[in-house]
């Protein structure tokens, strides 16, 4: 090896080169890297902590950020970290855009961040006790009535709804820039269902190992704490105390930030809901689980207010629980948040809160806000009309279909415009002094850019009647243009984010959410609880997984025996491809035109809106794992994801080669592919998960799945006579994909009775019938063992095709068929009651296993 003719102190200096490859920030913005105001001149030294940051880092550690920006890149990847933006199709999740600098607080401005954020926090408890309750500052005027009644996130069935514990908030999340002058303001609050803990839990889980020394030593404080309060405080006000059982009550995995819901809840310990997998029974509310009703005394929530409860608030709503605020004015339940305080976010009330801090707390706010003017005031907007061009413009109430403008960039027409739709509707606009946030180094190509950055900080409340702000933040940091079109910096809009590092005053805490060690009284009779959404999601996913291997096998033994098909064949085929709906009932069938038979065969294959395409299956089955993203391994969801995009990808190709009528061999090599890539699906189902109570589940839709199928096409084949043609026998094994496993048993025999045997009585097979229906048994017993009595019913029902008598069904095909109809049609009354006694459960009495 070649040693360096420098010597130790030769090296170049991490800081020295930091400071020569940053870019200047913009003028008249408060520069994070250098600790000053950017201006003309010299550029100033770096700011103290920045120069310890890089002193630590060396320059050997400045040589390799290209690659430990690269493990950040591939750990987002590898976690599955996603941020769905609307405005982008359904399928394209956005990895989670992370930056590798943390942006770093000082102990002395943290320590103004903190007195700051709980006091703002402890003035907007009591301005919602107000407002629900006596209406003080409104009778007094301290707060414009028509800025809170007309608010769509005021509720008015919460007026007189005391929280228990007479806590409203229990997440305040506040939206923080620093000024110019080095100071900070507040920008926004956010207190419905504050999003972005779960990603801050990720930068620092992703970005802490990536600069461990430096992390120590800046001595930045830990976050597990915070957590641990939060979590104490809920249950101290929960009617359970330690007992309680907390959820996480999410929209669904079509929310933007769906992945950090199923972060958190991980973290916390606790169970990951949507609305169906509640009910309330008496005031209480409860979570449909495979064994029955267990109470919940804690319900966090990412559901905005209005679809809380459909009963009370928006009657459309699916996202919801009925009777959940019920269950909240009974006080047998605790909400963070509790519903209401959705319209304290309106940025119309920003020029109201010093007057009202000095009503309710007798003191100035710590932390000041930018001028805003509200628009509904006659005198306001007369005053401040001639200078429009002054501020940006923003809704004053959510979901107005009003977008915020930066007005100086605006021409005079579209100005004048503007001015007109204030005129016209002015309580609905706000006016808002332009914002200049500070700007933190961002590493990007060897060089450090100037990001402008907004901190969003939480405030925890402890369930005493204090407030603990989270030690770190979820910090945004602008695209290279970002800041001047969007002065939030929004993730929606193309925003990255980084870790936020806050320096310790003392001694840094040590407090960890990782659990404590099981004993193993604890862990006798351990089981993981099953939320009936969740077995439904299973259940569906075997399903569709079995479906979609039974039309991918189902089309590729058409398109391979059509050509030399005989007549019975043919018949067979035809009826099979419209029960599956693999053709329309308009097409001719084949022995009338082969050609357009295959033609609609092939074309239906990638029709996205038919129920039965292939495609349609493979779409399905992604939809079922996106809602089990948090039990699937990151190699299962990523098999799943890719095969419905590559089925796609490439019939579209062989399609488009073929100008539009592509020739078998190139589909079936396509359908090939497809089945490879679902092997593996099911190699990972059934080895790479754990075989609990959902596993069962989904084996069993798997089992169901494939006795109706095979039956079915079992039956259809006698019933056209098809076993006694030579490609009749072979298309029969092709279906059962059995074709090698009954000539190693019975070489080239075609004889009906081993036929029997192998498809319909050998319980070695796993693609028998007495397979399917003896596993079918077994997965039911273990999966309701604690209804035996149920269990016992909807077994006796079942099929069981090895007490069957060979020899006669061989000799009577007509017993045969019955036998195999029976078959389908039991699968398929399986499944209903299936969904009836452990999905919905509404039709058996209640089953409450835990009060």
């Amino acid at each position: 090896m070649q040693s360096s003719l420098l010597g130790d102190d030769d090296l170049p200096d991490a800081a020295a080169l930091a400071a020569a490859v940053a870019h200047r920030g913009t003028p008249g913005q408060f520069d994070e890297l250098r600790g000053a105001l950017t201006a003309g001149g010299a550029a100033a030294a770096l700011a103290p902590l920045w120069q310890r940051f890089f002193d630590t880092l060396g320059a050997d550690g400045w040589g390799d950020l290209r690659a430990r920006q690269l493990r950040v890149q591939q750990r987002v990847r590898e976690d599955g970290a996603t941020y769905n933006v609307y405005a982008e199709p359904r399928e394209s999740n956005r990895p989670w855009p992370l930056e590798l600098l943390p942006f770093i607080v000082s102990a002395e401005d943290w320590a103004v961040i903190e007195q700051g954020v709980q006091q703002r926090a402890k003035l907007l408890e009591l301005t919602l006790a107000d407002i629900y309750g006596p209406q003080t500052l409104l009778r007094d005027a301290l707060l414009p009535p028509p800025l809170v009644f007309a608010h769509p996130q005021y509720l008015r069935p919460v007026h007189g709804l005391w929280p228990r514990g007479n806590t409203h908030l229990h997440i305040a999340a506040f939206d923080l820039a620093r000024t110019p002058e080095g100071g900070f303001t507040v920008l926004a609050q956010r207190l419905q269902a504050p999003s972005g803990l779960g990603y801050l839990l990720e930068n620092r889980l992703i970005i802490g190992p990536q600069l461990h020394e430096e992390f120590a030593a800046l001595r930045v404080q830990r976050i597990a704490s915070s957590f641990r309060s939060l979590l104490d405080g809920l249950m101290r006000a929960s009617p359970a105390g330690e007992r309680s059982r907390i959820v996480l009550l999410t929209p669904g995995p079509l929310n933007e930030t769906y992945f950090e819901q199923v972060f958190l809840a991980r973290y916390l310990g606790v169970t990951l809901v949507e609305g169906s997998d509640l009910t309330v029974r008496g005031n209480r509310l409860y979570l449909k689980t495979l064994h029955g009703l267990e109470r919940v005394h804690v319900l966090l929530r990412r559901v905005d207010d209005e679809f809380l409860d459909p009963l009370e608030l928006r009657p459309d709503s699916a996202l919801g629980v009925p009777g959940l605020l019920q269950a909240l004015r009974a006080g047998e339940l605790v909400m963070a948040n509790a519903p209401g305080a959705g319209f304290l976010e309106s940025l119309g009330l920003s020029a109201f809160w010093p007057a009202v801090a000095q009503r309710l707390l007798e003191r100035d706010l710590l932390l000041p806000a930018p001028t805003t003017w509200w628009c509904g005031e006659a005198a306001v907007w007369a005053a401040q009309r001639d200078t429009l061009a002054d501020f940006i413009v923003v809704p004053t109430f959510p979901s107005s279909g009003i977008e915020a403008q930066v007005v100086a960039q605006l021409d005079a027409d579209e100005r004048a415009a503007l001015q007109a739709r204030i005129d016209a509707n002015p309580a609905a606009y706000t006016l808002l002094q332009p914002l200049r946030p500070s700007e933190t180094p961002v590493w990007a190509d060897g060089q450090l850019w100037p990001r402008a950055a907004v901190m969003r900080v939480y405030a925890l409340a402890d369930g005493s009647g204090g407030w603990q702000v989270l030690p770190g933040a979820l910090t945004r940091v602008a695209g290279r243009d970002e800041a001047s079109h969007d002065p939030l910096l929004s993730m929606q809009h193309g925003s990255a984010s980084v870790d936020t590092w806050v320096i310790a005053s003392g001694a840094v805490d040590p407090s960890s959410l990782l659990p404590q060690p099981l004993s193993a009284a604890e862990l006798q009779g351990w089981h993981r609880t099953v939320s009936s959404r969740a077995a439904e999601n299973l259940f569906w996913l075997g399903r569709y997984t079995e479906r979609a291997e039974n039309s991918v096998r189902l089309a590729k033994v058409m398109l391979e025996a059509l050509p030399e098909a005989s007549a019975p064949v043919m018949r067979l085929l035809d009826a099979l491809a419209r029960h599956h709906g693999l053709v329309g009932p308009a097409v001719p069938a084949p022995w009338q035109s082969l050609r357009l038979f295959e033609r609609a065969l092939v074309h239906g294959l990638g029709l996205r809106g038919e129920l039965t395409s292939v495609s349609f299956n493979l779409r399905a089955l992604r939809d079922c794992a996106q809602a089990l993203r948090e039990r699937l391994s990151p190699e299962h969801w990523k098999l799943i994801h890719e095969v419905g995009d590559h089925f796609e990808h490439h019939l579209a190709a062989v399609l488009e080669e073929g100008e539009g009528h592509a020739p078998a061999p190139d589909v079936l090599g396509v359908l090939a592919r497809a089945a490879t890539h679902l092997a593996a699906i099911t190699g990972a189902q059934t080895d790479r998960m754990t075989r609990d109570d959902g596993w069962r589940l989904l084996s069993v839709g798997r089992q169901i799945e494939r006795l109706d199928m095979l039956s079915h096409a079992l039956a259809v084949a006698f019933e056209h006579g098809v076993q006694d043609a030579d490609d009749g026998f072979a298309v029969i094994l092709a279906l059962f994909d059995s074709t090698i496993t009954y000539r190693a048993q019975f070489q080239a025999r075609r004889e009906v009775m081993p036929l029997l045997h192998l498809l319909v009585f050998d319980t070695d097979n796993p693609r028998s019938l007495a397979w399917v229906a003896r596993t079918m048994r077994d997965r039911l017993r273990k999966l309701a063992r604690q209804d035996a009595g149920w269990v016992d019913q909807v077994s006796a029902e079942l099929p069981m095709p090895e007490h069957w008598a060979l020899e006669r069904l061989a000799e009577s095909p007509a017993a045969l068929i019955e036998a195999l109809r029976d078959c389908s049609v039991a699968a398929r009354e399986l499944s209903d009651e299936i969904g009836r006694h452990l999905f919905v459960h509404v039709v058996s009495p209640e089953r409450t296993v835990w009060q």
